[in-house]
């Protein structure tokens, strides 16, 4: 069984700054992604960001671009986001998620992913 934990979440003012990680353990298989969603209240689950963990490619959302990135360190198998320029809207429960899919095919969707972390909540104040 895998496990994530997410931690780094907490309250920033608009224009801050915030790193996610997520540690993963229990995993046997070799080739998978790793991404972030997050979910505001009254809202769906939504896609941010995803990272093949064997080739390093990315993905973001548009809403993200420019200001938030993925990145991951293989020794520790920790994926990590950094968060810069943050807005209000950007206030969540950010959950961690992987896959047992290494390719970035139909990612932005949930539904598509096999594990999830417990979430850590990150508020942005204006």
């Amino acid at each position: 069984q895998v496990q994530l934990v997410e931690s780094g979440g907490g309250l920033v003012q608009a224009g801050g700054s915030l790193r996610l990680s997520c540690a993963a353990s229990g995993r046997t298989f070799s080739n998978y992604a790793m991404g972030w969603f997050r979910q505001a209240p009254g809202k769906e689950r939504e896609f941010v960001a995803a990272i093949s963990w064997r080739s390093g490619s990315t993905m973001y959302a548009d809403s993200v671009k420019g200001r938030f990135t993925i990145s991951r360190d293989v020794a520790k198998n920790t994926v990590y986001l950094q968060m810069n320029s943050l807005k209000p809207e950007d206030t969540a429960v950010y959950y961690c998620a992987t896959r047992l899919s290494g390719t970035l095919v139909r990612v932005t969707i949930a539904d598509n992913w096999d594990y999830w972390g417990q979430g850590t909540q990150v508020t942005v104040s204006s």
